[in-house]
């Protein structure tokens, strides 16, 4: 299993320093929650109750911890077997939601992989972009299996400012309580919840293989798009492919840690910005990916403002508007969806209008440090 992050913990950071408190938060779209009502987790107030209370959030303000120090990261996709036999025997049901991107699977555990399935799935994962494993046991799992099963891919990245189970910071919970209707306050400004992105791409060695499971969703809505960012690299010309290669990008922590201050939330380490190609290579299949997103991506480095600007407003639409190389998730009970954060981008759905609960998990193993090969015509 990959070192922890959390093992220098007994370093603490100061105070949120040179954050502005009093500033704007710019482009980035903070759709997620500080707090929930108690009473009506517990089942109260006419709700049903929290089929998982020991993963429901927590925010302490006084965890705080230190910069992220740079690890070796294993790519076990790269020993894996492409014909996947211990991942997806002949009794397992595949199928493919689009020819791009996206497939369901079911009847395999992945609680049950060997170290050999795992290989697998990390190669399959990668292949594929995103994969939605049904009839899973992973939420009845103990944490401690959860992360054990997700450590063998990466070191476990704690977030900076999401909530996590008590005791647990190396869980990331996408929660929105019984009764929750601050939606509506966002709304009030914004005209869409879409907010594509690269999980946590501000970080010097951003996610690659990562785990999703539900525990409670509404009856209706709720679902996770993803796009195929290897996909939106091919269809660009070769003269535009060619342009991009060589030009980096810088990613921010900042905007997300100052939106979580002045809600009220936390902030467990001082914010980063990184440089990252735009152009990213996948270390198993050595396809390209666009890497960059709306949410942390701020300018490209070496071009004047309105020429970074232009390019990657094009390149997020591109991304966004990529219909025929996305594909549309619909949880069901029992599900983990696995994606690889370096040849996609997702975005959460918050479509539905009746406050009912959402509340899921995420194991996010970090990576290599995204890295470029050169163009090839």
């Amino acid at each position: 299993m990959a070192p922890s992050a959390v093992e220098t913990e007994t370093t603490t950071v100061p105070n949120i320093g040179n954050l502005k408190l009093n500033a704007t938060t710019g482009p980035y779209k903070e759709i997620a929650t500080t707090k929930f009502d108690k009473d009506a987790e517990a089942g109260l107030k006419g709700h049903k109750a929290a089929k998982y209370p020991h993963y429901l959030p927590t925010w302490n303000p006084n965890d705080k911890y230190p910069p992220l120090q740079p690890f070796e990261h294993y790519e076990h996709g790269k020993d894996a077997d492409p014909s996947f036999p211990n991942l997806l025997p002949e009794s397992t049901a595949v199928t493919h939601l689009t020819p791009t991107i996206g497939t369901e699977v079911k009847g395999i555990q992945l609680s049950t992989l060997s170290d050999a399935g795992k290989d697998e799935l990390a190669r399959f994962v990668a292949e594929r972009k995103v994969v939605a494993f049904r009839d899973q046991d992973f939420r009845d799992l103990s944490i401690e299996q959860a992360l054990e099963f997700g450590g063998y891919f990466g070191r476990h990245h704690i977030h900076p400012t999401s909530g996590a189970p008590e005791g647990y910071p190396e869980i990331h919970l996408v929660h929105r309580g019984a009764g929750d209707n601050s939606v509506d306050k966002f709304f009030a400004n914004r005209t869409s919840s879409v907010a594509w992105h690269s999980d946590v791409s501000y970080e010097a060695q951003p996610p690659g293989t990562t785990f999703l499971y539900i525990f409670d969703k509404p009856e209706s809505g709720g679902d996770t798009l993803f796009v195929n960012a290897a996909e939106a690299y091919n269809r660009l010309s070769p003269a535009f492919q060619e342009r991009l290669h060589g030009l980096k990008a810088t990613h921010s922590a900042h905007e997300q840690a100052n939106a979580s201050a002045l809600r009220g939330g936390i902030v467990r380490r001082e914010p980063v910005i990184h440089e990252h190609p735009i152009i990213r290579t996948h270390p198993v299949t050595g396809e390209k990916a666009i890497y960059v997103n709306p949410q942390f991506t701020r300018d490209i480095v070496g071009l004047k403002k309105e020429e970074s600007d232009v390019l990657l407003k094009f390149l997020y639409d591109h991304l966004a508007y990529g219909a025929d190389f996305q594909a549309r998730v619909k949880w069901e009970e029992g599900t983990v969806v696995v994606w690889d954060n370096r040849v996609t981008q997702h975005s959460a759905l918050i479509d539905w209008k009746n406050a009912q609960r959402r509340h899921l998990a995420r194991l996010t193993p970090q990576a290599e440090r995204p890295f470029e090969t050169p163009y090839k015509g």
